[in-house]
C-alpha cells in the first residue's frame, strides 16, 4: 500500500471517529490526509469507494491488536479470550477503531451502499472468532451433543454482537472498560465453560 493511500485510509478512520459520516466530505478526509481531494478521488473514484476501502482498513487493524496476545497464549480459549476483549481497550487507537466501526454500523440502517462492505468485513470478524471457538471445543473435548449450543458459528455471531454492543455503550460512558470487559468475559464462560467444569460429575440427587 502507497504511503499516500495509508494515509488517506487512516485520515479516513479519524474523519469518521471524529466527525461521523451523514455529513461527511472527501474534501473534509483530504484536509485531515494533508493531500489534494483529486488525489482522493484518483485513488477511491467516490465517496462510496473510499468509505468500503476505510472500512476494510479499519478491519484489517482491528485484526492486528486482536492478534497482539497470540504469542503469550497458552491455549485456543486464551487467544479467544484476547481477541474478543481486544476490542475494549482504553488506547487511542481502539478507541479511534471503535468510534468508525460503530459510526458505520449505524449509518448502514440509512446508507445502503454501506451494507454490503460492511457485511462482508463483519462475516469476516465472525469467521475469526469462529475458528478460535471451534479450536477451544476441541482443546476442551467438548462434544457437540447439541448443535444449538456448540454451533462455533453461532456462538461467534452472537459473542461479536455482544462486544459490539458493549462497545457502544463503552464509548458513551455507560459502562467502564474493565465492566465492559468483564461482561465479554461472562459470556465466554457462559459460552465456554473451563474443561474441569465440562467434566464434572453431575451429583445424583436422588
Amino acid at each position: 500500500m502507497s504511503e499516500k493511500r495509508n494515509a488517506i485510509l487512516r485520515a479516513s478512520a479519524t474523519a469518521i471517529a471524529e466527525r461521523g459520516i451523514r455529513g461527511l466530505r472527501v474534501t473534509d478526509v483530504a484536509e485531515v490526509a494533508g493531500v489534494s481531494p483529486g488525489l482522493l478521488y484518483y485513488h477511491f473514484k467516490d465517496r462510496e469507494g473510499l468509505l468500503d476501502a476505510a472500512l476494510n482498513y479499519i478491519n484489517d487493524r482491528a485484526r492486528a491488536y486482536r492478534s497482539e496476545g497470540d504469542a503469550t497464549a497458552d491455549t485456543a480459549r486464551d487467544r479467544l479470550v484476547h481477541a474478543l476483549l481486544g476490542e475494549i481497550q482504553d488506547r487511542p487507537d481502539v478507541v479511534e477503531n471503535s468510534l468508525a466501526w460503530n459510526e458505520l454500523r449505524a449509518s448502514a440502517v440509512y446508507e445502503v451502499a454501506l451494507r454490503e462492505p460492511l457485511a462482508r468485513t463483519t462475516a469476516a470478524w465472525v469467521a475469526e472468532i469462529s475458528d478460535a471457538v471451534s479450536e477451544a471445543f476441541s482443546e476442551a473435548e467438548l462434544a457437540g451433543d447439541n448443535p444449538t449450543t456448540t454451533d462455533p458459528h453461532k456462538i461467534a455471531t452472537t459473542m461479536t454482537a455482544l462486544v459490539e454492543g458493549l462497545s457502544g455503550r463503552w464509548l458513551c460512558n455507560e459502562l467502564s472498560t474493565a465492566d465492559a470487559r468483564s461482561c465479554v468475559l461472562l459470556a465466554i464462560d457462559l459460552a465456554l465453560p473451563h474443561p474441569t467444569e465440562l467434566h464434572t460429575p453431575v451429583k445424583d440427587t436422588k
